[in-house]
């Protein structure tokens, strides 16, 4: 497959056939690739070195074109196990560097055909340092992301699309994402050089995840702990969900304002703390357990995106290098006294992880099951699982 991909990109590249328009009208200008079309969304960073189809496939960047502040994106192709979502939410890609041919064992396809059949709109060749410094000093700018082969566009009318685009605040995406049918994961377990995924055997344990754009690497750890996984959209009545007679429940990541999806999401989580289940939540999750615990959430002017953040554990003193994607916090001022924050970020000292104090409830702003990035926070799976084995042994249902 590689050997058929020999120089792909070099002749399937126009000069000036991409261009970025920011909402303040500055644009830039550079080399299409990926599907030809146009998209708008938030323009942000990211600073992994690794993992970009797992980045690119994550739902949390639906309304995103994701700017890559490494600048070699694309050498170990694509292929199909490293996928987080069935579909690509993201709005588009940026790249610094022309992308080489793959050169990776798993690699079944080239990056850019893997974005066409994706419909996500790419940019390369342009100046991406530059770009993230204006990120770091004016905040995450609305964006238009558009491609063609004859290169010309039309900026007032691609500047105008960025301008109108309502941005993030307010926006609730969650609804979007979510599966729109309850459905029991497959079991398959994270993967594991010369063994792939392999299928659990016993499931003895019983989670609801309430999906707002829930990562499959997420459902694959819970499976390594043996678990049956009951998958549910993230409007299911809390009578459906103690339905399935669940040992803990867990609130995954996702994109888009947490207040927003708050409305619906918020009563539903309350109700569900008032049974005493163990609950996890991680990313939205945790920001939407804080609006639960009525604490407020505020947009980040630059929000965390990368494998390589550090955070302090509050409770032993250690830090941990984490993987986060997140443009919203929860405030710390806003906590009510029965909350405990856990973690908390040094890069910026904003909150990380919080539990309530008298119920076995409990989440984090970053990604412990970290693909990719770093595998220091698995450990509040050990937790998660330590709890809902407390729950299943009480034999509630």
């Amino acid at each position: 497959m590689i050997k058929k991909q020999k120089n792909y990109f070099k002749k399937n590249t126009i000069k000036n056939s991409g261009i970025l328009v920011l909402d303040n009208k500055t644009f830039f200008k550079g080399i299409g690739l990926g599907y030809d079309g146009t998209a708008t969304g938030e323009v942000c960073f990211n600073t992994s070195l690794t993992g970009y189809q797992e980045i690119i496939s994550d739902p949390s960047y639906a309304g995103q074109i994701i700017n890559f502040t490494f600048p070699h994106i694309g050498n170990v192709g694509t292929n199909n196990e490293d996928l987080e979502s069935d579909k690509i939410w993201t709005r588009g890609v940026i790249f610094n560097s022309e992308i080489t041919n793959p050169s990776n064992y798993r690699s079944l396809s080239h990056l850019d055909l893997w974005l066409k059949k994706n419909k996500v709109v790419g940019l390369t060749g342009i100046d991406t340092r530059s770009l993230t410094n204006f990120i770091r000093e004016k905040g995450a700018p609305k964006g238009t992301i558009s491609v063609n082969k004859n290169g010309n566009f039309n900026i007032k009318k691609l500047t105008n699309l960025s301008i109108k685009w309502p941005g993030l605040n307010g926006l609730d995406l969650a609804k979007e994402v979510t599966t729109k049918k309850t459905y029991k994961w497959k079991g398959l377990q994270t993967w594991k050089k010369g063994l792939g995924y392999k299928k659990s055997i016993k499931n003895n344990l019983i989670i609801v995840a309430i999906d707002f754009g829930i990562k499959k690497n997420i459902l694959r750890y819970f499976s390594n702990y043996n678990c049956e996984v009951k998958v549910v959209s993230c409007d299911l009545s809390s009578e459906n969900i103690i339905k399935y007679k669940p040992h803990g429940i867990f609130l995954s990541n996702g994109p888009g304002d947490p207040a927003a999806t708050g409305k619906y999401a918020i009563p539903l989580i309350k109700k569900l703390i008032n049974k005493n289940i163990p609950i996890f939540g991680i990313c939205l999750g945790h920001q939407l357990l804080g609006l639960a615990l009525n604490a407020k959430t505020k947009k980040m002017k630059l929000g965390h995106r990368g494998a390589n953040h550090p955070v302090k554990n509050l409770l032993n003193g250690k830090v941990e290098i984490t993987s986060q994607n997140h443009g919203f916090e929860v405030v710390e001022k806003s906590l009510p006294k029965n909350v405990e924050v856990t973690h908390k970020s040094l890069f910026d000292n904003s909150v990380e992880g919080l539990k309530l104090k008298n119920k076995p409830i409990f989440s984090v702003q970053y990604h412990p099951e970290a693909n990719p990035g770093p595998q220091d926070s698995k450990y509040l799976f050990d937790l998660f699982i330590k709890e809902v084995k407390n729950y299943a042994k009480k034999k509630r249902y």
